[in-house]
């Protein structure tokens, strides 16, 4: 285990030493304080991973210390230091708390012992209290043989044994966070903690806490500490989604960490080492979004020692068979009538998928609702053919002021009025479902019979 931050609490001077000199012979870092009171304050200035308190201390005795600790919603584990006639004292602070003691006079191999055991234990914790928040989120291994794909493979086993910062670029539902998954499980780091967040899910206020943790009283609201992600990544890897997305004066801070590897939480002082790896990752171009404000140059050039581009799903095509077994699988259906007709791959193949992998996995799960599970054909799909190696372009907004031409208008209505009866012959005629499938209101859906259906529409 990494040498962790440990303070010893002890009136007797010869009795702290001691511990310090074992501790630090373990390969921890060793803070001293000679009751309560100092250990408080060295608490508040400094991270602690352990305290080890004595129980018999003048101004502040253990007892009080661990009571004044738990006050502070604090989750340091603590172990007192204990004589022999003293174990029911002892017995009595771990039912306040504390998580071990131990036994005077010490045992080198007895202390390394359970210091190792009660680090173990707090980092076990503070990981199965992440896991499980992110339990029902699962993930998914990549599923694809062609040559994009392969060298994609190749880039995550170069890079994943060694300590670089790794971009990753790619469209949206390319599954860039499978590729950052993917690197985390192919380095040193791969039994530590993978720590993702999305960097555009969360609003810029909420943003700094959620990296860097904060103290208790920090703010309006903040009645415990808490620990940031970068924290809870220590060890292991931090995944920044969507980079581009953060705040300036935000990425400001992330280059500091970057260089200096510290942090600190909001409302303290304490500067807090880390040994993390940092992946990132965005769906913008990111030396565009350096071009355009979004992205610090000095952050581009720190982060991008290793860059990943994710191929679109239009450019590895052939991968699409494949996909759609598995995510055939994935939805819990694996008899053998549930499968893919010829002309319904066909078309997926010959589709464009501006949302990816992502839209892929939607569209099959919708299919099979549609097909009861049994073949999945062409109808099941409410797709539209184009060239697969043409990426859809956002056409032009007309000047203001200005109208499209009625052709297009005349266009965009035949195309609404066909989908709509597709919808509805797949539905059965159910506008509840015929609407769900176009991913539109019922009222909308009702709206729009009115114009292109009116003998369809309410009376």
């Amino acid at each position: 285990m990494k040498g962790r931050q440990i303070l010893v609490v002890d009136d007797e001077p010869k009795m702290r030493r001691v511990l310090e000199i074992m501790l630090q012979k373990m390969g921890h870092r060793v803070i001293s304080a000679g009751n309560g009171v100092e250990a408080l304050e060295v608490f508040r200035a400094q991270a602690v991973d352990l305290v080890i308190t004595d129980l018999r201390m003048p101004e502040m005795d253990g007892i009080e210390l661990l009571a004044q600790l738990r006050a502070q919603e604090s989750e340091v584990p603590v172990m007192v230091i204990t004589a022999h006639g003293t174990i029911e004292t002892a017995v009595s602070a771990m039912k306040h708390g504390a998580c071990d003691y131990l036994l005077r006079p010490f045992d080198i191999d007895v202390v390394e012992h359970a210091v190792e055991r009660v680090l173990s234990d707090a980092e076990l914790a503070r990981q199965n209290a992440f896991l499980r928040q992110e339990v029902n989120r699962g993930w998914d291994a990549f599923i694809g043989t062609s040559a994009p794909m392969r060298a994609v493979y190749e880039l995550i086993q170069r890079v994943g044994p060694s300590k670089a910062s790794v971009l990753i670029t790619g469209e949206t539902g390319t599954g860039k966070e499978l590729a950052a998954r993917a690197v985390h499980n192919a380095s040193p780091r791969h039994d530590k903690l993978f720590v993702p967040i999305n960097c555009a899910a969360i609003p810029a206020d909420i943003l700094e806490s959620e990296l860097f943790g904060y103290e208790k009283g920090a703010f309006t609201g903040a009645a415990k500490e808490r620990i940031g992600k970068f924290e809870l990544a220590d060890g292991g890897t931090i995944f920044l989604d969507e980079l581009t997305e953060m705040p300036m004066a935000l990425q400001a801070k992330l280059l500091r960490v970057l260089q200096e590897n510290t942090i600190e939480r909001l409302g303290g002082n304490r500067v807090i080492n880390l040994d993390i790896r940092v992946i990132a990752a965005t769906n913008r171009d990111p030396l565009e979004s350096v071009r355009e404000g979004k992205l610090r140059e000095d952050l581009y050039y720190r982060i991008n020692v290793f860059s990943i581009e994710l191929p679109p799903l239009r450019r590895r095509v052939e991968d699409i068979s494949g996909l759609v077994e598995h995510f055939i699988a994935k939805h819990g259906h694996s008899n053998a009538d549930t499968r893919l007709s010829p002309a319904a791959l066909e078309r997926l193949q010959g589709y464009a998928w501006p949302g990816n992998v992502r839209e892929l996995e939607n569209m099959v799960e919708r299919a099979l609702i549609l097909s009861g599970g049994g073949l999945l054909d062409v109808q099941h799909f409410m797709i539209e053919s184009r060239p697969a190696d043409v990426r859809p372009k956002t056409t032009a907004r007309p000047a203001e002021g200005t109208r499209p031409p009625p052709a297009l208008n005349q266009a965009v209505e035949d195309l609404e009025a066909r989908l709509i009866d597709e919808a509805l012959a797949q539905s059965e005629g159910n506008k509840a479902k015929a609407a769900a499938l176009l991913d539109i209101s019922e009222r909308t859906l009702w709206y729009k019979l009115k114009k292109y259906r009116p003998d369809q529409s309410p009376s």
